[in-house]
């Protein structure tokens, strides 16, 4: 199964969602797990060079041919973390995936960017968003998970602010962390009704 994790707009948590993600399927035995990090900036593998995932692989590949080659696996779970834009690493990535998976953030510019990315998406292509860095009990929030209520895209996760600032390449994984994207990781894997 090919989980992507996209969003035309950079600093959403791309990089967390995926690497939480990648954990996640690591830490059900849902392998082999390859978490690829198709961004050129390399967040991901410098976060997974920090605290390598137990039962993940990762593939460094900001390129059409490289994120395909990793896409095309026959078994177990491959997470993409897609740089922001539309290019052709994203577009290759899309065309690819089983789910997508796209991180915002509650209120501001964000639905538009969202949108973006889901006009990209197959429409046979289950996705939904996970907001994060939310801050929980606020008007912005509620209002944001009833935006998109209200255009019919699922809301996925809702991972509050306190995991995503404890997050990145000098910080473990949290287990609260593991148990916002546990749910997640069953939206994104779950068959369609």
């Amino acid at each position: 199964m090919n989980i992507v994790v996209s969003n035309v707009k950079g600093g959403v948590g791309k990089t967390t969602t995926a690497v939480y993600l990648a954990a996640v399927a690591g830490q059900r035995g849902r392998g082999p797990v390859v978490l690829v990090d198709a961004d050129p900036q390399g967040s991901t593998a410098e976060w997974y060079d920090a605290d390598p995932l137990e039962g993940v692989e990762l593939v460094e590949g900001p390129s059409v041919r490289t994120v395909g080659k990793a896409m095309n696996q026959q078994d177990g779970i491959v997470v993409v973390d897609t740089p922001p834009g539309e290019g052709t690493v994203v577009q290759a990535a899309l065309g690819r995936a089983d789910a997508v998976v796209i991180p915002t953030r509650a209120g501001g510019v964000e639905p538009n960017r969202v949108m973006a990315t889901l006009a990209m998406t197959p429409r046979n292509v289950p996705a939904g968003v996970v907001i994060c860095s939310a801050r929980l009990g606020t008007n912005d929030l509620d209002a944001t998970v009833e935006w998109w209520t209200e255009l019919s895209v699922p809301v996925w996760g809702i991972v509050p602010e306190r995991v995503s600032i404890a997050s990145g390449p000098t910080s473990a994984l949290s287990s609260e962390g593991l148990e916002h994207y546990v749910k997640v990781f069953k939206k994104a894997t779950s068959k369609p009704r």
